[in-house]
């Protein structure tokens, strides 16, 4: 007999979590990190999967095994899963959430036409500033989230999917505008994600995006003795992102030149100089091969004072 819920969540925390207090039904656990590298629209297809597979393979040394057992097999099952009456998402306010989020809706327009889906999307709790996680949610708490979702619309999945189209495009100038303009979307927290996503291409004024020159502020204005401590600060520091250790050591290693030790952490000279917007870094950075969705990161830049992106052209 099949169960009438499915639940697919942000991840093994919340997965174990929402187990642990007896939620009943299925579950799914979206494991992927689609707000790095290419995607494509097509959510599901070989070519979507090669290229996550490519990506992940060269930037975080994912083995093909770890891919398939990981990533792969819960996909499989998740295809497999087509008899609950009820679909329900579990995501989170961050940007890593809020773009998995967006291909999960995708891949359900296309493969659950008609299902009943609703949306649980944990942040803002009364009577504290600190968005919160899922699993920082109380008990009492999440059943209130989950007795609160919203039941989403063919209109929203629509709409998320048309934002996930865009994110997939090979330019970001649409997705600019158009996030700010759905006051009726049921998506909370994903005009505030967009917004941190744009804000990761290079800004105009040294090169770096918003994370890196985060990373490069976090190095000089806090005595840390070692790399894992300027992670550990980055991760209490951050909100809208939703980053784990992975990234932020990936990220600070792609930043390698700009210090001069991380026994204790010390920017270097030329750290300190695009730190204070006196040194350019674009040009020792730019690469090819770095996409966010279908977009290369260093094809637009960031102007921090109109909060726009322009576009570079290349003479040939």
């Amino acid at each position: 007999m099949s169960s009438s819920v499915l639940h697919i969540t942000n991840g093994d925390s919340t997965t174990n979590y929402l187990k642990k207090l007896h939620f009943s039904g299925d579950f799914i656990t979206w494991r992927e990190m689609l707000c790095e590298g290419k995607t494509t629209t097509d959510v599901g297809s070989e070519t979507f999967w090669k290229n996550r597979f490519d990506f992940l393979k060269s930037s975080y040394k994912i083995s093909k095994k770890t891919f398939i057992d990981y990533t792969l097999k819960e996909y499989r099952s998740l295809c497999n899963k087509k008899e609950s009456k009820e679909i329900v998402l579990w995501f989170e306010y961050d940007l890593f959430c809020q773009i998995n989020m967006l291909a999960v809706i995708s891949w359900l327009k296309t493969y659950r036409k008609g299902y009943h889906i609703s949306l649980v999307c944990s942040g803002k709790i009364k009577g504290t500033k600190k968005l919160k996680a899922l699993t920082e949610l109380t008990e009492n708490q999440i059943n209130q989230h989950y007795k609160n979702r919203v039941d989403l619309t063919q209109d929203d999945i629509e709409y998320g999917d048309y934002i996930w189209q865009l994110y997939c495009s090979d330019s970001p100038l649409r997705l600019e505008t158009v996030y700010k303009f759905n006051p009726m979307s049921p998506f909370t927290y994903l005009a505030s994600a967009i917004e941190a996503h744009l804000q990761r291409f290079p800004s105009i004024r040294n090169g770096l995006n918003q994370v890196e020159n985060t990373i490069l502020e976090t190095a000089n204005s806090h005595k840390l003795s070692s790399k894992q401590q300027l992670v550990s600060q980055l991760l209490k520091k951050q909100t809208t992102y939703g980053f784990g250790d992975l990234q932020y050591e990936h990220k600070i290693t792609q930043l390698d030149k700009l210090f001069s030790s991380f026994n204790p952490t010390t920017l270097s000279k030329k750290g300190k100089e695009v730190l204070e917007n006196k040194l350019n870094f674009y040009g020792e950075l730019r690469d090819e091969t770095t996409f966010f969705g279908g977009t290369k990161k260093y094809s637009y830049l960031f102007n921090d004072q109109s909060k726009k992106l322009l576009q570079i052209t290349y003479l040939k």
